[in-house]
């Protein structure tokens, strides 16, 4: 697929007053940033709710699951750290010209396009799973590595249409868009809106938008499903707590099916920081539940339309390549 052009997209609630990040800091006797961190209180909007509201990014290259090099290394010294992200950086690099000409295609857009980060998480974790603590996914149930195995052995072979392909090429739903959220190849940019009853977010990636009532109201009856599930709120103190289920099960994360059920956790611990935690429960695809972290920081913005529904060319080209090998096969069998 050619790189996608953007165009400024702008999103509005009319659900009650949007308020508009306010930053305050307050400064520590020792004008130590640590001690201000921790002496600074989050901003309220005008319904006294922790304003978390504003432009911010997820982009880290801390990976999901811990390395097997790394076995029980929980954290990364400083040093480790640098080291790590200098070899994600050197291996990342679209630009190199290193390796046939099939290794320089599957590189694909040139390093310009990309934006996964240079950095490992603040924290210095080794994955953002934080439990189990060997940071792993737990394994998969029979039920579904059968279906991981039907959804791998259909993109091995030419497509019989574009429901043999991933989510997002056929611009549907982006990688990141969630729930949860996820860290991305680019466009890793959220931007959080606030009103009394509601809060929306709205991921860069394909320009989803989830609206999240907060007014108690009951999840939708388990026969009405959607492609991100269905989103209820509600403040537990500072924490935004968001309990998301009701998935069609088309869309897989890692491993996922339709009684995925996912509980995030959005905490404004700094002027320039949320912390985001989730929990996966599914009993039907993982063996048992497990849960990540994944800092947002704040970001200048604005946020971009990603344009991926604007004719798909790449869908099409797949598609008309896939019909090719058809032709070629049936040409070598004689039909058969």
């Amino acid at each position: 697929m050619q790189p996608i052009g953007k165009t400024l997209l702008v999103v509005v609630i009319s659900a009650g007053t949007l308020a508009a990040p306010a930053v305050a800091q307050v400064r520590s006797p020792v004008n130590s940033e640590a001690a201000a961190k921790k002496n600074w209180t989050a901003p309220r909007t005008p319904d006294g709710q922790p304003d978390i509201g504003g432009v911010w990014t997820n982009v880290t290259i801390t990976p999901l699951e811990r390395p097997a090099e790394l076995r029980d290394k929980q954290f990364f010294t400083k040093e480790e750290a640098a080291a790590y992200e200098n070899k994600i950086a050197e291996q990342s690099n679209r630009d190199r010209r290193d390796g046939a000409a099939e290794a320089d295609v599957t590189r694909a857009y040139n390093e310009a396009w990309w934006d996964r980060g240079t950095r490992v998480v603040p924290s210095l974790r080794t994955s953002l799973i934080v439990d189990p603590p060997n940071g792993r996914l737990p394994a998969l149930t029979p039920a579904a590595q059968e279906a991981a195995r039907r959804r791998a052995e259909a993109l091995q072979r030419p497509a019989n249409g574009p429901e043999d392909r991933l989510i997002r090429e056929r611009c549907i739903v982006g990688d990141n868009a969630g729930p949860p959220m996820m860290p991305s190849a680019y466009n890793n940019n959220f931007q959080i809106f606030q009103s009394a009853n509601y809060v929306a977010i709205l991921s860069e990636m394909m320009h989803d938008v989830r609206v999240i009532p907060l007014d108690g109201r009951a999840h939708r009856p388990a026969n009405i499903r959607s492609w991100m599930g269905d989103s209820r709120g509600r403040w537990d103190r500072n924490t935004l707590v968001v309990e998301t289920a009701n998935f069609n099960g088309k869309i897989s994360f890692r491993g996922s099916d339709e009684n995925l059920r996912v509980v995030e956790r959005f905490t404004r611990t700094a002027p320039d920081l949320i912390l985001y935690e989730f929990r996966i429960e599914d009993p039907t695809a993982f063996t048992s539940p497990w849960s990540a972290e994944v800092p947002l920081k704040a970001a200048k913005g604005p946020i971009y339309e990603y344009a991926c529904h604007e004719g798909n060319y790449g869908m099409t080209g797949l598609l008309a390549g896939a019909r090719a090998e058809d032709e070629k096969k049936a040409a070598q069998t004689g039909g058969k």
